[in-house]
């Protein structure tokens, strides 16, 4: 397997993404700060606290929601964490064996698998609830949206898929920061994405965003995002 990563933080800041590469899979986290956090544990310390679990933990043949609840488990236990008011993160998670690749994805740092077809594992949730003004209320509640925080139940609202390996050519992984280069503003599919540069694709969404740095063509947050991406090729 051969594999490419690419990241850089937002301008001004350090990023909160985190991928953990690992000898039979990858981890891709987009990590969230809380409000009310302690100043010591934000967004990216979470991130790195959960990557190092999962990578303590992933194995081959149990399933990846059960690997990442037990994750959540640990760090609520070993760092006293209180629903919702602790830092969070997605989780991305693509493992391959001799046989068969499997993701999972929780909130929206979507995986996509190229082989005959385009395969997109994308939870939408968060997305769809965006024009709420109070967004938090939904967090980690049925009918809402689901991220890694100090809930363990939220691991078994992940998505997750199969594939056999020799049907998939190449995987891409990828935070919000990029994915919107497809997803948002339609700079390049996910199918050239796949061939492009990763580098490339980064300053091209750069690039994209200064034009519209009052925000108005496409409506989000903040300027700029943390962006992470890892391409996997068989």
């Amino acid at each position: 397997m051969k594999i490419e990563t690419a990241e850089q933080g937002a301008p001004g800041r350090v990023t909160e993404d985190r991928i953990r590469v690992l000898p039979n899979a990858v981890v891709v986290l987009d990590g969230v700060t809380s409000r009310t956090r302690p100043p010591n544990r934000n967004g990216g310390w979470y991130a790195t606290q959960l990557a190092d679990e999962l990578a303590r933990l992933i194995n081959d043949t149990d399933p990846l929601a059960d690997l990442l609840a037990l994750a959540i488990a640990n760090l609520v236990r070993q760092h006293d964490l209180v629903p919702g008011d602790s830092p969070s993160s997605t989780a991305a998670i693509v493992r391959w064996t001799e046989d068969t690749i499997d993701a999972l994805v929780l909130c929206d740092t979507p995986v996509v698998a190229f082989g005959h077809s385009t395969h997109v594992l994308e939870d939408t949730r968060l997305e769809d609830l965006r024009p709420d003004p109070d967004i938090l209320r939904w967090k980690n509640r049925p009918g809402g949206y689901w991220v890694a925080e100090a809930e363990p139940v939220a691991a078994h609202q992940a998505l997750t898929a199969s594939w056999p390996r020799a049907e998939i050519g190449k995987v891409i992984v990828a935070t919000d920061g990029v994915s919107c280069g497809v997803s948002e503003y339609e700079l390049f599919t996910w199918e050239e994405l796949a061939q492009m540069p990763l580098g490339e694709a980064l300053d091209l969404i750069r690039e994209a965003e200064r034009g519209d740095s009052e925000r108005k063509r496409w409506p989000r947050f903040k300027t700029h995002d943390d962006q992470a991406i890892t391409r996997l090729t068989t």
